[in-house]
């Protein structure tokens, strides 16, 4: 008699800097989502696979959700509730360190939008109906009664069947996590091969890559202005590939910041991300860049739909 398998969804739902990212990767066991210090970095839903047992879950690392102020905002937080509605399982994931930060009041205004959103998803998520997990991230050095504290006011609000206590970054208590989010889901045959760890192409990938690259170099400089995208992705005889992508900005000024001194900001940018995405395809990476000035490229509806969101939100 063959084991029964089981298979399903988990969205992964929070206010932006949550640790969402940082989450699916850990929980994936390699990196398909970006990760850097800017809050909304994750634009789409990012479908990451493990493997637990006998149950194969596929986890939709959602855009953070916020209080949208243009269309593009409107689309992520359109599609990070999306992905909540359709899926088997649901994880809240709040920032505990900015919970903390803003009780004892010590908050920074970044940390007190971080909990307002928060807040607000966990209404959204009592009015739904159905309980979500909640899961408490960046416990590293923080008391035990403190934690307890949090627990019990996202508690009792009624929006939560249970509560983990973890870690992203470090793994404490993730695995416990990964377990139950194994044990949630429906029987039912896997969905991917055994193997494959996302949904995703490598050419959505390698924007995202350069994305991220241009977020670590400019953090500071370069405000949510920027997009990346795949024009060219050819396999070469050699083995090798040759990818092309544009990067976009809004004025010139954004370009200059990226292009840096005699382009070696970009140079640098370039080769963080060939040398990352070499890794990832385990082959040699022939990347080229282009800086594009297009003060309109968060209207473009092209661009919405390679990614998955819906322009018309």
């Amino acid at each position: 008699m063959s084991e029964v398998t089981r298979a399903g969804f988990v969205a992964l739902i929070g206010a932006p800097n949550a640790g969402k990212s940082t989450l699916t990767n850990r929980l994936v066991g390699s990196k398909i989502s970006i990760v850097t210090r800017k809050v909304q970095t994750t634009r789409f839903p990012v479908r990451g696979v493990f493997v637990e047992g006998n149950s194969q879950v596929v986890l939709v690392d959602t855009p953070g959700i916020f209080k949208p102020r243009r269309r593009l905002d409107r689309a992520m937080v359109a599609s990070a509730w999306g992905g909540a509605e359709g899926a088997d399982a649901v994880v809240h994931l709040v920032d505990v360190q900015s919970e903390l930060a803003v009780r004892e009041n010590r908050a920074k205004a970044a940390d007190h939008r971080q909990i307002e959103d928060a807040q607000a998803i966990t209404e959204g998520l009592k009015a739904s109906g159905h309980p979500a997990i909640l899961a408490l991230n960046k416990i590293d050095g923080i008391k035990r009664d403190s934690l307890l504290a949090v627990t019990q006011s996202y508690f009792d609000t009624g929006a939560y069947s249970e509560v983990f206590m973890i870690s992203a970054s470090q793994g404490s208590g993730v695995g416990d996590l990964k377990a139950r989010l194994a044990s949630l889901m429906p029987e039912g045959p896997w969905l991917y091969p055994e193997d494959q760890t996302a949904d995703l192409s490598m050419r959505l990938l390698a924007a995202e890559i350069t994305r991220e690259k241009i977020y670590l170099r400019v953090h500071d400089e370069l405000p949510y202005a920027a997009a990346v995208e795949t024009t060219a992705f050819e396999d070469r005889p050699d083995g090798s590939v040759r990818i092309e992508q544009n990067i976009y900005v809004e004025r010139d000024s954004q370009r200059s910041i990226v292009l840096g001194k005699g382009g070696q900001t970009l140079k640098w940018i370039g080769q963080a991300a060939r040398e990352e995405l070499g890794e990832m395809m385990d082959r040699k990476v022939h990347l080229f860049l282009t800086v594009k000035t297009d003060e309109r490229w968060a209207e473009r509806r092209d661009l919405y739909g390679q990614v998955g969101l819906d322009f018309d939100v």
